[in-house]
């Protein structure tokens, strides 16, 4: 280091220093500076080092190291007072409440001291005249921290009764205190209530509302907001995790994942800072650190997961089970030494009960990508249990084989169409093993088991019809080959199937002519000739079905030859809807129908017939089979626009799915009703479904496919409500699973714009420069470039934000040329002014600025030029996307023109050194009244349109006259602004009237004096 730095120079890095992250770096740059300003020889110097290496000591996981500035720091003060500026006395006394703090978190440090030094504390408010107030605060935080719960309401009772004054705590740390004690004591609601300043944002500071929404989180699980608690979650961890000092707000939010079903997340919190695992420098927050990992290992393993590896202290690996006998040895072993200071057993007490807390939630889904570890050795439950009766009847079989029960009870629940059927044949096949059955069982139970294999079930269709003709049952047997061959249609063969199909269908309709069967066995080979000639239809539209159409029917194509066969099945099945298989026969020849219907572009007859379907599902009690319905349905209304009834048919689709639908269904279903919540804008109920689409995604095993969708998807739904913190969140964990050959590049462009515009919202403006440039660079390979011009032009507006002025001059420029490429006129312009104002604070200086500027005007004038009144061209701001197509571009540019001569009057303005010589500075305060002038003539062109713009530069030129010392055009300029406003009210009319009433009554003091 430099031996040549000076006091400023001192001061300069102390600041820099400040900025950088938290942890030891910052804090042995600290200790450096000390030694650079003690050879200042300066007291002030060493006094203002000291005080910034405490500070970012006391920020830090080496608190411990903070007491020995402070030590020397107060030693001065005692020795000479003097030497302390007015800022510096400030910092000393409000450092002292950071000292009573962190010598409780220190539990080598005897009771008796920390008792003393409150003493000292008070007295040396006292002495300086300060309120009670921080020390009766301090005073609480020792009896609470000891347990002494009397005395601690008494404190408490004091502190809040005291004056505020600039020794207090900021309002959002008291108010984050007070709710974190009447929490301890079991007042959740008030607690919240406390907070609720703070988490709305109402009082904020360093560490707020960090440590807020982290204790937040357990008191909204136990009150049923679970809601509110994920949004705490996901806001609150983003803040939290940049900082090392917040060891004890990252263990909150360890502690709520593992307490509502989200241990996976909880162990990727745990992965993300394996220091806090060792850091010493804070005892009391490696407590709260190691009572929550406790915590979370004895779930893993009370899940059957003791042997999973887990993130853990550096050195070894280790297993949940490893870590949770370790976590807990150290946070009792942590808990015994501040007890056994403290002379009581509260800090053990409460570290065992945190420890061995129950779940509070079962799931809460987050959002993220997180599944939850399933018991080791369990596989997935079927979501269908097994019905009483069938369980009570296998009891039965266990100890007394009764086959009879179990295949009454199969063929009631298959008569009734019962999804909980499939688990009955096969309760009935798993009994039946080693008995003899007649052949009407053997049959059935061949049938059944038929239907559970795919593909492989055809050669068991084609044994069970054997079966059932045995059995004198020809029209069964028919339907179990019919059964067989849609089957094989599936597996490719759809003419061969075709074929088999035809002949059983001649067959059975002669059988039931000669009454050798009923309706029900009939039905079933019709349906059966009716879904392969469905299947023929789909390979025809997929273009793998030429053979197939080329064959056709005579006099009918293959959609005719479908429709003809979906309507005789409806009109056998449709007079005997009373019987409930015949019901659902006569439903999905209905469905068949509005699939036609819906394929060759009759929106109303599909609706129609769709909407049959599903009422007469619903009304044999087939509720279940109609959710597919429902879901088409819901499509055709949303493409028709009605998203009304949209909604109502994807709502009736969950409805009717009830407890019988796969994981995977149940996200498609939650997925397609949150698309259509968000395109009738009805946001929060989008962003609830679209939750539930990617927590059912993760338990169907689909994270990185569908449920990577739905996070794009919530993502983008909370975005457009504001709640930028959690869409990033969210958003970050969709990204890394999305693909272009999964989900198209369109997607992942999306994902890093709306990351781009959240993070902007957050103020990581270096971070959403990165999103938006690389998309960017996905978007230029795009035939249509105006994706690609608005990503660059946003990513330089991040870009200067950040500070980073070469970066975001490359990056305008190229936005500048794409939108030139594009026939833009406005983005090329804007690209343009920004550049020039970069250019002026680097080394292309004003001379380069002057260019920039200059190249604006000319387009924009030329543009202007070939925009004739009324024209058409479409345009659209850099700065967003979605933005209407213009109308009319003429007033856009020629507004343009007009902020443009604006801007750059401004700019020539604004670069005169504060310590210019009056002469050069007149010159360019004349040049850049110019060029204002020429704005207010161009806003002027505007009429009524243009007040704003032209008011707002009329006032512009009225400083520039009175710096000019022309109080006379000043005055002129301000009252013109007066009275162009007479009579109109608004937020800017009053900010201009009261701008240009100032500007009046300055230039008359002015002139009086």
């Amino acid at each position: 280091m430099s031996q040549a730095m000076d006091f400023d120079t001192l001061r300069q890095a102390m600041a820099d220093n400040y900025e950088q992250p938290e942890g030891p770096a910052r804090n042995a740059r600290a200790e450096q500076l000390l030694v650079e300003a003690e050879k200042l020889n300066i007291p002030l110097a060493v006094i203002e080092a000291l005080g910034h290496q405490l500070k970012v000591y006391n920020y830090s996981s080496e608190k411990d190291k903070m007491f020995v500035p402070f030590a020397r720091l107060l030693r001065m003060w005692d020795e000479r007072p003097e030497d302390f500026d007015e800022y510096e006395i400030h910092s000393l006394h409000w450092v002292f409440k950071w000292m009573s703090a962190g010598m409780l978190d220190q539990p080598h440090i005897p009771l008796a001291s920390i008792e003393k030094w409150l003493g000292e504390m008070e007295h040396r408010y006292r002495l300086a005249g300060h309120s009670e107030r921080a020390v009766r605060g301090a005073e609480f935080s020792v009896a609470a921290h000891l347990g002494d719960l009397e005395r601690a309401e008494r404190a408490y009772t004091a502190w809040l009764a005291a004056d505020r004054d600039t020794m207090a705590d900021c309002h959002a740390c008291e108010l984050h205190s007070q709710g974190w004690w009447r929490a301890v004591r079991g007042a959740d609601a008030e607690a919240l209530e406390l907070w609720g300043p703070v988490l709305e944002g109402e009082y904020t500071c360093a560490h707020e509302p960090h440590t807020a929404l982290a204790s937040s989180l357990l008191p909204l699980l136990r009150l049923g907001r679970v809601d509110e608690a994920r949004s705490h979650h996901l806001r609150g961890f983003r803040l939290v995790r940049p900082m090392e000092s917040m060891r004890g707000a990252y263990a909150d939010h360890v502690e709520f994942c593992a307490l509502s079903g989200n241990e996976a997340r909880a162990l990727e919190l745990l992965a993300e800072r394996p220091s806090y695992f060792t850091d010493s420098g804070d005892p009391r927050s490696k407590l709260d650190f190691m009572a929550v990992t406790a915590l979370l290992m004895d779930r893993l393993t009370g899940l059957g997961l003791g042997d999973q590896a887990v993130p853990g202290p550096a050195g070894r690996a280790w297993t949940s089970g490893e870590l949770a006998v370790h976590a807990r040895g150290e946070a009792l072993s942590l808990a015994a030494r501040f007890d056994a200071r403290n002379g009581t057993s509260y800090v053990s007490e409460r570290a065992r009960a945190r420890m061995d807390q129950p779940a509070l939630v079962d799931r809460l889904p987050l959002g993220v990508r997180s599944t939850r570890p399933a018991r080791a050795g369990q596989r997935p439950t079927a979501p269908v249990p097994l019905p009483r009766s069938v369980t009570e009847a296998a009891a039965v079989a266990s100890s007394e084989p009764d086959l009879s029960a179990l295949l009454t009870e199969a063929r009631r629940l298959s008569a009734l169409r019962s999804p909980e059927a499939v688990e009955a044949w096969a309760a009935v096949s798993r009994a039946a093993e080693g008995h003899e059955l007649d052949l009407r069982d053997r049959a059935e139970i061949a049938d059944h088991a038929a239907m559970e294999r795919g593909l492989e079930g055809i050669e068991l269709f084609h044994r069970a019809a054997e079966l059932y003709a045995e059995a004198g049952d020809p029209g069964e047997a028919l339907a179990a080959r019919s059964r067989a061959a849609y089957i094989h249609a599936l597996s490719g063969a759809t003419e061969e199937a075709l074929t088999a199909a035809s002949e059983l269908y001649e067959k059975v309709l002669a059988l039931f002519e000669e009454g050798g069967t009923g309706v029900s066995q009939t039905a079933s080979v019709l349906v059966g000739r009716a879904r392969i000639l469905m299947h023929r239809v789909d390979e025809a539209e997929e273009g793998a079905g030429a053979e197939a159409a080329g064959s056709a029917e005579a006099g009918g194509d293959v959609v005719a030859a479908a429709e003809e066969a979906a309507r005789e099945l409806l009109a056998l099945a449709e007079p005997h809807v009373a019987d409930v298989p015949l019901a659902s026969r006569a439903a999905e020849a209905q469905a068949m129908l509005g699939e036609l219907a819906a394929r060759s572009g009759d929106a109303e007859e599909a609706t129609d017939r769709l909407s049959l379907a599903v009422e007469t599902f619903v009304a044999a009690g087939l509720p279940w089979f109609a959710v597919e319905y429902d879901s088409r349905l819901a499509g055709i209304a949303l493409r028709l626009g009605d998203t009304d009834r949209a909604e109502r048919a994807a709502r009736a689709a969950l409805d009717h799915a009830g407890a019988y639908l796969e994981p995977m269904g149940q996200a498609q279903l939650h997925l397609q009703l949150a698309e259509i919540l968000g395109t009738s804008g009805q946001l929060r109920p989008a962003s609830e479904q679209a939750l539930e689409a990617a927590h059912w995604a993760d338990e169907a095993g689909q994270a990185g496919t569908l449920g990577a969708w739905a996070r794009h998807q919530l993502g983008g739904f909370l975005l457009r409500q504001g709640r930028w913190a959690e869409a990033a969140e969210v958003l970050e964990s969709a990204l890394p699973d999305l693909t272009t050959d999964m989900h198209g590049d369109g997607a992942i462009v999306q994902t890093r714009w709306w990351l781009g515009d959240c993070l902007t919202e957050l103020g990581e403006h270096r971070e959403a420069a990165e999103h938006w440039l690389r998309a960017a660079d996905i978007a230029q390979h795009w035939p249509e470039q105006r994706d690609h011009a608005m990503l660059a032009h946003l990513a330089a507006e991040a870009l200067g934000h950040a500070g980073l002025t070469a970066q975001a001059d490359q990056a305008y420029a190229r936005a500048g040329d794409l939108w030139r490429g594009l026939g833009n006129a406005h983005g090329l312009v804007r690209a343009l002014r920004a550049r020039a104002w970069a250019t002026a604070r680097t080394d292309g200086g004003l001379d380069g600025a002057r260019e920039l500027m200059g190249a604006a005007v000319r387009e924009c004038e030329s543009a202007i030029a070939g925009a004739p009144l009324g024209s058409g061209s479409p345009s659209r701001a850099p700065a967003g996307s979605g933005s209407p197509e213009d109308s009319d571009a003429r007033p856009r540019l020629v507004s343009e023109l007009g902020h443009t001569y604006r801007q750059f009057g401004d700019l020539v303005a604004r670069s005169v050194p504060s310590d210019a010589e009056e002469a050069s500075t007149r010159v360019v305060f004349e040049e850049a009244l110019g060029y204002i002038t020429k704005a207010i003539s161009v806003f002027g062109s505007l009429g009524s349109d243009g007040l704003d713009a032209r008011t707002g530069a009329e006032l512009a030129a009225g400083w520039l006259e009175a710096d000019l010392g022309r109080a006379t055009a000043a005055m002129a300029r301000a009252r013109g602004v007066l009275s162009a406003y007479a009579g109109l009210e608004g937020e800017t009319a009053e900010a201009r009237c009261a701008e240009a009433g100032n500007m009046v009554k300055l230039m008359e003091a002015g002139q009086e004096r």
